[in-house]
C-alpha cells in the first residue's frame, strides 16, 4: 500500500482539476455552449452529395467557398487588406500531361505509360545524346553544382530524384520545378528523373499521368515549361555507366505535349480585430482546408455506380466546421489578439492554397504569432484529440487545458512514421518560421478504422459521431483562444528544425 501522502496528493490534484474545470466553465465562454445541431448542420452541408466532393476548381468547391464566406460575413469579419471580398483568388490551371511519346537511349526503347511517363513539356520530336547529371541540382550556398563541367546543350539529361540531401517524397516533389528550370536554362531538350521513391511506381504513375490542377507560374511561360520532363522506372545501368564514362549514347524523345486550361479557385479569408489594444496588431491564424478529391476517378480510390462521391466528411468538412464554429465563438467574445480566418483550397493537390497564401500573405507573416491548423484522416479514439506538433512550440499546456475542459485527452504526435506535421497546411507556414500545431481527431495509428473512411466514398456525413465532433470543435476553439490570450507568444523550441527560420522571421537572435 502506498504512503498516505501519495493518496492525499492524488486527492488534491483531483480536487484542483475539478476546481479548474469549474473555473473554466465559470468564464461562460461561447464555445462551452456550442450546440451539436450547429456542428452537424455545417458538416452535413459541406459533405453533402450536392457538393460532389468539393474538388478544387469545381462547382461544388466554389459552393463550399460561398457558404463559408457568407458565414463569416454574418459574423462581422472584415475583408483582408488588398481584397474587395472574402476571396483570395488563385490562378490555377488544369493540366493534362502528354498522353503518348517515345523515349530511346542507346539501343534501348522504353514503353510509354509502363516504364516511363512525361509530366510536362511542349509537343516535340527531338534527338540528342544522353547525359547523366547526378541529381541535376545547383545550390551555390551549399557549393552544389551537378552540371559543373557538363555540356548539356541539346542533350537528354537523366538525373537521380530530388535534391542531394533530401529523399522525402514531399521534398522530391517540391524540387521538380526547380530542377526542370535549371535543365532548361542550360539548354537540355529533356529531363528524365529515375524513379527511386518509397511508394509503388503504379501509384506515382496513375497520379501524375492523369489530369491535375496546379498554380500558374511565370516560369511555365518560358523554357522551363517547354522542356520535355518525365520519370522512368527501368534498368538504365549500362546506359548510365557509358554516359558517366564519357562515351556517346545517342537518344531520341517525342512527346504529344501538355494541354492547359485556366481554372479559378479561392482561399476564403476574413479578419477579426482583437480586444486588447496592446496585442491586437498580433494575429493568430486559424486554418483548415475545405477542398476534397471529387468524384469517380478523380478520387483515386475504389467507387461504385451507386456511390462515386468522395464526400470528405472527416477530411476536412469536420475541420472546416471547427474553424467556422471558432469564428462564431470569437465574434461573440473577442480574444485579445486578432484572428485571421483562412479556409484554404487545393490542399489535396499538394497544399497549394496555403502555399499561395504564405507566398502572398494579406497580413505580414511577422505579425502572425501562431498558426492553429485543423485537418485529419479520421478518428479511432473518441476519448482524445491528436496534437501534431506537440512539444514544439510551447503551446502544449493550452491544448491540454482545452481538451480536459471537455473531457478529452491528448494524443501526442500520432503515427510518427507518416510524417503528418509536414503533410498538412501548417507546414506552409512552419517553413517560413510561424510556430504552428495541427489539431486532429483522436487517432492512435493508421489502422483499419482510419482506412475505412480516409479518401473513401464511405466517408459520408451519416457515418460521423457528432457528439464527439462537437467536443472536438470545442477543444479546438478553446485551445486557440488560450493561445490568442496568452501573455507569451509561442516560439519554436530550441533545436527544432524550424527554429532558425522562426528567428529570421521575427528578427530575434
Amino acid at each position: 500500500m502506498p504512503p498516505k501522502y501519495f493518496t492525499m496528493k492524488k486527492i488534491i490534484l483531483s480536487l484542483s482539476l475539478v476546481l479548474f474545470v469549474q473555473f473554466i466553465f465559470a468564464q461562460d465562454y461561447p464555445e462551452l455552449h456550442l450546440k451539436q445541431s450547429e456542428v452537424e448542420s455545417h458538416i452535413r452541408f459541406l459533405a453533402s452529395d450536392e457538393l460532389q466532393g468539393r474538388r478544387t476548381g469545381s462547382e461544388g468547391n466554389n459552393t463550399a467557398a460561398r457558404y463559408i464566406a457568407e458565414e463569416i460575413r454574418s459574423l462581422g469579419y472584415t475583408y483582408a487588406p488588398g481584397l474587395d471580398s472574402y476571396y483570395q483568388m488563385i490562378p490555377f490551371e488544369n493540366i493534362l500531361p502528354p498522353q503518348d511519346g517515345r523515349l530511346q537511349m542507346g539501343d534501348q526503347s522504353f514503353t510509354y505509360g509502363e516504364e516511363y511517363i512525361f509530366l510536362s513539356g511542349d509537343a516535340a520530336d527531338l534527338s540528342g545524346d544522353v547525359v547523366f547529371a547526378n541529381h541535376g541540382w545547383v545550390d551555390e550556398e551549399k557549393g552544389i553544382d551537378d552540371y559543373k563541367d557538363l555540356d548539356i546543350e541539346g542533350k537528354i539529361v537523366v538525373v537521380l530524384p530530388g535534391e542531394p540531401d533530401s529523399k522525402e517524397p514531399l521534398a522530391v516533389f517540391q524540387a521538380m520545378s526547380k530542377k526542370r528550370k535549371i535543365a532548361a536554362e542550360k539548354g537540355a531538350i529533356a529531363l528524365i528523373e529515375l524513379y527511386q521513391l518509397q511508394f509503388p511506381w503504379p501509384f506515382f504513375k496513375r497520379y501524375f499521368s492523369g489530369e491535375r490542377l496546379g498554380v500558374k507560374k511565370e516560369e511555365e511561360g518560358n523554357a522551363s515549361g517547354k522542356i520535355i520532363y518525365g520519370w522512368i522506372n527501368a534498368n538504365l545501368t549500362d546506359i548510365l555507366e557509358k554516359a558517366k564514362a564519357g562515351d556517346k549514347v545517342a537518344g531520341s524523345v517525342r512527346s504529344t505535349g501538355t494541354e492547359k486550361t485556366d481554372v479559378s479557385s479561392q482561399n476564403v479569408v476574413g479578419l477579426l480585430e482583437g480586444s486588447d489594444p496592446n496585442l491586437k496588431n498580433e494575429y493568430v491564424l486559424m486554418t483548415a482546408h475545405y477542398d476534397h478529391v471529387g468524384v469517380g476517378k478523380q478520387g483515386g480510390g475504389p467507387f461504385t455506380e451507386r456511390d462515386s462521391i468522395f464526400n470528405g466528411t472527416r477530411d476536412n468538412a469536420m475541420g472546416t466546421t471547427a474553424i467556422l464554429t471558432a469564428a462564431k465563438a470569437f465574434a461573440e467574445m473577442k480574444p485579445k489578439r486578432s484572428i485571421i480566418f483562412l479556409a484554404v483550397t487545393g490542399e489535396e493537390l499538394g497544399l497549394l492554397g496555403s502555399e499561395y497564401y504564405a507566398d502572398n500573405p494579406l497580413i505580414p507573416l511577422d505579425q502572425v504569432i501562431f498558426n492553429m491548423n485543423t485537418d485529419g484522416a479520421g478518428y479511432n479514439d473518441v476519448s482524445s484529440v491528436s496534437s501534431i506538433g506537440y512539444g514544439r512550440t510551447g503551446t502544449d499546456e493550452a491544448i491540454e487545458t482545452a481538451s480536459k475542459a471537455f473531457g478529452l485527452g491528448v494524443i501526442q504526435n500520432p503515427a510518427p512514421e507518416q510524417g503528418l506535421f509536414d503533410r498538412s497546411d501548417n507546414v506552409s507556414f512552419a517553413k517560413r518560421g510561424v510556430p504552428c500545431v495541427t489539431l486532429s481527431p483522436g487517432m492512435t495509428t493508421f489502422d483499419q478504422e482510419i482506412g475505412k473512411y480516409y479518401h473513401q466514398v464511405a466517408d459520408n456525413p451519416e457515418s460521423l459521431d457528432y457528439a464527439y465532433a462537437t467536443k472536438y470543435c470545442q477543444t479546438f476553439i478553446h485551445a486557440a483562444r488560450l493561445i490568442a490570450d496568452a501573455e507569451q507568444r509561442p516560439v519554436w523550441v530550441e533545436g527544432d528544425k524550424y527554429e532558425e527560420v522562426g528567428k529570421e522571421l521575427y528578427g530575434k537572435e
